[in-house]
């Protein structure tokens, strides 16, 4: 039975190839680049085969502000860039994680999203309130005593239960909104160290982001930290090592880069370039890098700092080489969270130079993992008003002029619906004489919007490899991408068994 089974696959088989052929002989274009481009892609699709195997380790990449054309700016730019072709260029993650899915960003209260409840949704599987981390939508914004039970548990808490290390890269503060997702639970996004709590905050007994991460119950806590917002881990009367005259934005007197260094005599702490080369994961346990008093440099701007700061890439292999220690594996947060900061500012090149950086990022995390082992995602967690438009040719620089509008004036190929692109009361400027390449300017916007440029409520793209990533498809709830972390790694049942026999 078997053997008859066997030939009449094979026989199916050969019918397939033999039909294949015959349909390629009735297309004139099979010569044609783009034709054998595209059977090559169909080859690799089909060729492709799910792993069901449990995730020995997770590295969650979220690109803050990541849009759609985001990704399709930054490629063409990336492109250009190397002198290639840019419209057909492709970004590391757009190869190396093939399996892809639509995101719906919306929050529990509003249509467009902020990155306090995405952060949220993305490690802890619920939408909850604009404004918030950590917790359900049950809490109220800014409300302390709200926040009684409306706590979540995180992924990273889970890992911390049940043996696994863990880790979390930022270029944002490490108190801002998506890092602090994994660890903290706040009524107000903004309570970042204790100078920002409200009055009914302290009354309540309601603790700031910074000093959640210090006194973090979980485990053993994070055994990596790189990111910026060195100012809310410092008191007011410490000096800055960076920022000459500038001190700590702390007034309740705790150091709490004392304090994490004294709880952990197995860790160091560094704060620039120097500092972070001199980490050597072969004599060091853990390690927790502040390199900025607020947020670390833009990309493009990266060589200028004073102290010196790693590029997210470095930072993440690091992280790696130091979780990787840990046998029973990691889960790891990387956030390229500078994009959104300069679409808030309307500064395309800012926010595609970022968006590459992620890109090397992703690309240098391959070199070091086993990819059938371990799960990699890259999301973001809302959009932004960023747009491609006109019909320029193809080649065109992308930060370039896309052709005239009707009122005889140049447009760029980017823009934005609203932010500081467009100023009350002022005709739209002449572009003729003007560098729309340098990484300093902002592009137009049709809405004055003050200071900063806003979010948008598009959907979102998820990128992902590895064990059960090919659940990974068709249009999903943003909280998906945590039930699909914990179902490949099996940790809610880990943690569990975990605390169990703790018990015991």
């Amino acid at each position: 039975m078997n053997r008859i089974i066997t030939l009449l696959t094979l026989g199916a088989s050969s019918l397939a190839l033999a039909s294949a052929a015959s349909a390629q002989s009735a297309v004139q274009q099979t010569a044609d680049s783009y034709y054998v481009a595209g059977q090559a892609q169909l080859a690799e699709k089909i060729a492709s085969q799910p792993n069901v195997a449990r995730a020995k380790n997770v590295v969650l990449f979220v690109v803050d502000g990541l849009s759609v054309p985001t990704i399709t700016a930054s490629r063409i730019h990336e492109g250009q860039l190397r002198g290639v072709d840019g419209e057909s260029n492709v970004l590391s993650f757009e190869r190396l994680l093939p399996y892809t899915a639509l995101s719906k960003t919306y929050t529990h209260d509003s249509q467009v999203a902020d990155s306090a409840p995405t952060a949220t949704a993305l490690v802890s599987g619920v939408k909850s309130v604009n404004g918030t981390i950590g917790v359900t939508q049950d809490i109220k914004l800014n409300d302390c005593a709200s926040q009684k039970g409306a706590e979540v548990t995180t992924l990273f808490e889970l890992a911390e239960q049940a043996g696994l290390a863990t880790g979390v890269v930022s270029t944002a503060r490490i108190t801002h909104a998506t890092p602090a997702a994994t660890y903290a639970k706040v009524a107000g996004r903004d309570w970042e160290n204790d100078a920002n709590l409200p009055e009914e905050a302290v009354a309540g007994g309601c603790k700031d982001i910074a000093a959640q991460l210090v006194d973090w119950p979980a485990g053993d806590g994070f055994e990596v930290i790189f990111g910026g917002g060195r100012g809310n881990f410092l008191t007011v009367d410490q000096p800055d090592p960076e920022d000459e005259g500038r001190t700590g934005s702390r007034k309740d007197g705790r150091d709490l880069v004392g304090e994490w260094t004294a709880r952990h005599n197995d860790g160091v702490y560094v704060w620039n370039k120097e500092g972070f080369d001199a980490i050597d994961p072969a004599n060091v346990n853990r390690a927790f890098g502040l390199f900025n008093r607020s947020h670390m440099q833009y990309e493009a701007d990266r060589a200028k700092d004073a102290g010196g700061e790693p590029s997210l890439a470095e930072m993440a292999v690091k992280a790696i080489d130091l979780l990787d220690k840990n046998e029973e594996g990691y889960v790891l947060m990387v956030e390229g969270g500078r994009v959104d900061h300069a679409h808030h500012a309307g500064n395309a090149a800012r926010a595609l130079t970022d968006t590459i950086a992620v890109a090397e990022a992703v690309e240098a995390v391959f070199e070091k993992i086993d990819p059938a082992e371990t799960l990699v995602i890259l999301t973001a967690d809302h959009s932004h008003v960023f747009s491609i438009a006109g019909y320029p040719t193809r080649g065109n620089p992308i930060l370039g002029i896309a052709g005239k509008a009707d009122d005889g004036k140049p447009y760029t190929t980017l823009g934005y619906q609203n932010g500081p692109g467009a100023k009350l009361d002022e005709p739209r400027a002449d572009l003729t004489d003007v560098d729309t390449t340098d990484v300093d300017f902002l592009q137009q916007a049709l809405i004055p919007l003050g200071e900063s440029e806003t979010h948008a409520g598009d959907d979102v793209v998820i990128f992902a490899q590895g064990p059960w990533a090919h659940l990974f498809h068709g249009v999903v709830e943003q909280n998906l991408v945590y039930h699909v972390m914990e179902h490949a790694t099996g940790l809610a049942t880990r943690a569990a068994l975990a605390r169990q026999a703790a018990a015991q």
